[in-house]
């Protein structure tokens, strides 16, 4: 891709803390800038909050990103080598438990 038309924020990567607002702020990335929403949680857990084998769940994964813009929301270090070489953009919501 050329440089002159490279665009950040076409994917997005918002990760953070437990309950720092990931999905919240991603939703409304995606509905601002019309691109997909991607929420990690969804595509891992299964019915009766059973974990997704880690295969199954990367592929969902790829395959969810498959697109060329996106925001995704999660913290799995499972798969960080599939979303943040992609990712052109990362939001790291970082907040001190004393707010």
């Amino acid at each position: 891709m050329s440089l002159s038309l490279f665009q950040p924020g076409q994917r997005i990567n918002v990760v953070g803390v437990t309950g720092s607002g990931k999905t919240t702020l991603a939703r409304r990335l995606s509905d601002r800038l019309d691109i997909p929403h991607v929420e990690l949680d969804a595509l891992f857990w299964g019915p009766g909050w059973t974990e997704t084998p880690d295969d199954v769940f990367r592929e969902r994964v790829r395959q969810a990103l498959a697109g060329e813009r996106w925001v995704v929301d999660g913290n799995y270090s499972r798969i960080r080598d599939i979303i943040w070489p992609r990712a052109d953009t990362i939001i790291w919501l970082d907040y001190s438990w004393l707010h």
